[in-house]
C-alpha cells in the first residue's frame, strides 16, 4: 500500500489547507468521470488496467514469448511517452547490469531504445552492440511520422535488412501503433508486420499500460499481470473524491497550494538509481500535461545521494522557489552490509554490520529534514518494495494525481500543443516540402 507522508510541508501549508479544497475537488472529480472535462476523449486510462486484466493480455504474452526464445536484444523504437513508461518499468523491475548479465541468467534477450534521439554517434555505438546478435524490433508510433523514431526505424530496419534479409526482416519487427491510420500502419499492412493497436483514447504519456509498454515488458520478464494488477487497485484506492481516503488528490491539492505560495519548481528526489527513468517518465507526464497557458510547476529531478554533492548546495540554499517530492522505497530487493575494516582510517567503522539500505535511508531523512529546515517544503510518497504491483500503483497514483492537479490548476492535462512549434521550425530548417514559406 502507497502511503503520503506530508509532516515536512508543515510551516509551508496552513492547517487545513487540504481539507478546505474538497469541494472543488468533488466538482472536479465528477466533471473527470462523467468526460466533462478538456481533453475527455483521452480518458480511456482511468480504467485501462482492470479493463485489459478482463479483456486478458494472452495474445501479448504469446509473442512476448516467441521474441524470448528468439532473440538476442530487442530494440525499442519511440520517443515521449512511447518510451518512457517502459524504460521506467524496465529499470524499476530488472538489475542495473541486466544487459550485461549471461543470457542463461537473464532468461531473455537484451533490451535497447532507439528513436528516442537523433545522435549519429549514438546510433553507431547501438548497431556495434548488435553486430553478431539476433535482433528483434518493437517500433512504436502513433502516426509513423515522429521524426526521431521515424529516422531511428529507418536505420535499424536496413541494417536488418543487410544482416536477415527483408523476408526475415519482417518476422522480427512487431509495430505498435494506430488501428487504422498512419504512416506505421500502411507499411504495418504492406509487409505484414505483427501489430498491436494505441487506443485512441490513451494519450503517450498515459500509455504505459496498453501495449506500448507490455510488449517490451514482458519480452524483458516482466510480470505484466502484476503490473497491471497494481494499476487496477490503484484505480479503487485513488478513485474516490475524499481527500481523507484520496492520497493521489491529496497529492495533487498540496502541490498546488505551494505553487500558488510562490513554489513553482518541483524536484521528484529518489535515492535508488533504478527510479532515474521513473522520474524521466514524471517529468514528462506532469511537464507535458501541466506546462500550458504560461501556468505550471516546472518538473525536475534528482538522483540522491548522488546530486547531494552537486546539485545539493542549490537545493539547501538557493532561490527559494523548490518543493521536493520524494519517493522511498521501503523494502530494497538485496540486503547489502558494510563490512568491518579496522586497519582503514575512513572514520566508517561505527557502520560496520549496518545494512546500506539503512544507511541510505538515514541519508533521505536526514536530507528531508536539512531541506525542509533550509525552506524546501517536500512531501514523501513510500512505496512497499520494488515489485510490479507496488509499480503499477505507483503509475497509477501519479497519473491520477496528474490529472486533477492539472484541472485545479485550470488547463487542459490531456493535449500538448506546445509541443509542434518547434517540429514546424525543424522541418523548415531540415527543408521538408511544405514548410519553406
Amino acid at each position: 500500500m502507497l502511503k503520503l507522508d506530508l509532516s515536512y510541508t508543515n510551516g509551508f501549508l496552513n492547517d487545513g489547507e487540504i481539507a478546505n479544497a474538497q469541494s472543488i475537488v468533488n466538482t472536479l472529480h465528477e466533471d473527470l468521470l462523467h468526460k466533462r472535462v478538456p481533453g475527455a476523449d483521452y480518458l480511456g486510462w482511468l480504467d485501462l488496467a482492470s479493463r485489459t486484466l478482463s479483456e486478458g493480455v494472452t495474445d501479448i504474452l504469446q509473442t512476448a514469448k516467441e521474441i524470448r526464445e528468439k532473440a538476442d536484444a530487442l530494440v525499442v523504437v519511440g520517443i515521449g511517452g512511447s518510451y518512457l513508461g517502459a524504460r521506467a518499468a524496465f529499470e524499476w523491475a530488472k538489475p542495473e547490469y541486466y544487459n550485461q548479465l549471461p543470457k542463461d541468467v537473464r532468461k531473455g534477450p537484451e533490451l535497447y531504445f532507439l528513436g528516442n534521439h537523433i545522435s549519429s554517434d549514438a546510433v553507431a555505438d547501438l548497431l556495434t552492440i548488435l553486430s553478431g546478435k539476433q535482433v528483434y524490433v518493437n517500433v512504436i508510433s502513433k502516426s509513423g511520422t515522429t521524426t526521431e523514431p521515424a529516422i531511428g526505424f529507418r536505420l535499424i530496419r536496413e541494417w536488418m535488412i543487410q544482416q536477415y534479409g527483408e523476408q526475415e526482416t519482417k518476422n522480427r519487427i512487431v509495430a505498435t501503433t494506430d488501428a487504422a491510420k498512419g504512416a506505421l500502419r500502411k507499411l504495418s499492412t504492406d509487409e505484414g508486420y505483427k501489430t498491436y493497436v494505441i487506443p485512441d483514447d490513451v494519450g503517450g504519456r498515459y500509455s504505459v499500460l496498453t501495449p506500448v509498454g507490455l510488449l517490451p515488458l514482458a519480452v524483458a520478464g516482466v510480470d505484466i499481470v502484476k503490473l497491471l494488477e497494481g494499476a487496477a487497485e490503484g484505480e479503487k484506492l485513488f478513485g474516490v473524491p475524499s481527500l481523507s481516503e484520496n492520497l493521489a488528490y491529496q497529492y495533487a491539492v498540496a502541490r498546488n497550494a505551494l505553487y500558488r505560495k510562490g513554489y513553482v519548481t518541483e524536484i521528484f528526489a529518489h535515492f535508488e538509481p533504478g527510479l532515474h527513468y521513473f522520474a524521466e517518465w514524471w517529468k514528462q507526464l506532469f511537464g507535458e500535461s501541466e506546462g500550458k497557458d504560461q501556468k505550471g510547476v516546472f518538473p525536475a529531478s534528482v538522483g540522491y545521494t548522488t546530486d547531494l554533492h552537486s546539485m545539493g548546495q542549490f537545493v539547501q540554499e538557493g532561490y527559494r522557489n523548490l518543493f521536493e517530492t520524494f519517493v522511498h522505497i521501503e523494502s530494497v530487493n538485496h540486503s547489502v552490509s558494510v563490512p568491518s575494516a579496522k586497519n582503514v582510517e575512513d572514520g566508517l567503522e561505527y557502520l560496520a554490520g549496518k545494512e546500506l539500505s539503512w544507511v541510505n535511508d538515514k541519508a533521505r531523512l536526514a536530507t528531508q529534514s536539512a531541506h525542509a529546515e533550509g525552506g524546501v517544503p517536500n512531501l514523501l510518497v513510500h512505496v512497499p518494495d520494488r515489485s510490479e504491483h507496488s509499480l503499477g500503483m505507483l503509475f497509477y497514483f501519479f497519473e491520477r494525481a496528474c490529472a486533477m492537479s492539472g484541472l485545479l490548476m485550470g488547463v487542459n492535462p490531456f493535449n500538448q500543443p506546445g509541443v509542434e512549434n518547434y517540429k514546424t521550425k525543424m522541418f523548415k530548417l531540415l527543408g521538408k516540402p511544405g514548410y519553406q514559406d
